[in-house]
């Protein structure tokens, strides 16, 4: 997520982090071992016990994180990339970090943790409103490990998304000058809480 409006520029964003996706990610993921594949969860279902074991390896996947740098268009199925800088994005004090720096931005963690956790049998896009729509609507009092936390504004709809990692808490990549960090009881939190546009739970696609 980025001081201004971030939604229109992430659109724009998405033909470029879909080049660097095929130049950096594609055929070059390391053998992981094989694990349960877990199961889709429907409208505020209790998670499986694959798909919950699964939602905690996410988590630790996202703890793991803590401290990378945030990057703007950042992050692919091998982890932390080179980020880009686009239109307003990328900058900090007028000054493009993106192309200087490894890191995540807020979509490319979540496909990482998931990728990385399901040993690439969940695969998401690098854009936030197509994670959103391509995972289960989970009710608030059902969030579990792992599943993400979508934020949106009038001016910019689905612009942010974070992992939930348990107890109320949420990683996340927000805003270019800060490094991935930790939030505690993330929905009681009045900035986060105005923004929260719902929980998604991803599923496995093989």
């Amino acid at each position: 997520m980025e001081s201004r409006p971030p939604y229109r520029d992430e659109a724009s964003g998405v033909r470029r982090r879909r080049m660097l996706g095929l130049a950096l990610g594609a055929g070059l993921v390391p053998t992981l071992a094989p694990v349960a594949a877990a199961t889709a969860t429907t409208r505020s279902d209790t998670p499986a016990p694959a798909s919950a074991a699964l939602g905690r390896r996410v988590a630790e996947v996202a703890t793991a994180q803590l401290g990378v740098p945030y990057a703007w268009g950042g992050g692919d199925r091998l982890g932390a990339s080179l980020g880009f800088c686009d239109d307003e994005n990328g900058y900090l004090d007028g000054v493009c970090m993106g192309e200087s720096t490894v890191g995540f931005d807020c979509s490319g963690l979540s496909l990482y943790c998931w990728y990385r956790a399901s040993h690439g049998t969940v695969e998401l896009g690098h854009y936030t409103v197509a994670q959103f729509h391509r995972s289960a609507p989970v009710e608030r009092d059902a969030l579990a490990p792992g599943d993400l936390l979508f934020f949106s504004r009038p001016d910019a709809p689905l612009h942010h998304v974070g992992i939930h990692v348990g107890d109320g808490a949420m990683i996340h990549a927000e805003r270019t000058g800060t490094p991935v960090a930790r939030i505690e009881h993330v929905l009681d939190v009045p900035r986060w809480a105005g923004e929260f546009a719902g929980a998604r739970r991803p599923g496995t696609t093989g």
